[in-house]
């Protein structure tokens, strides 16, 4: 698993691990992504300010990891994409 790649030798993230779920249709050969829900925010902040490890480990180059966001949140990020991409 991905978490193993983020944690420290004396950490156990995949405890922490709550629930696992594949977002979007299936289409073969497509990739899809993953939603999970930790056990605690601690792991959460952790994993978060680690997610840079996975740039320098080779086999989990296009993996990436976001914090999830809200409804109005999302909206928020898309209006100021769209505002950059005009700014282009």
């Amino acid at each position: 698993m991905v978490i193993r790649r983020v944690q420290d030798s004396t950490q156990e993230f995949e405890q922490e691990v709550e629930e696992v779920v594949r977002m979007g249709r299936y289409t073969e050969g497509g990739k899809r992504p993953m939603k999970v829900k930790m056990r605690s925010q601690v792991a959460v902040e952790e994993i978060m300010t680690r997610k840079g490890k996975l740039a320098d480990d080779v086999d989990h180059k296009e993996i990436w990891i976001e914090k999830g966001m809200n409804l109005e949140e999302r909206e928020k990020e898309k209006a100021l994409r769209g505002e950059a991409k005009e700014k282009k």
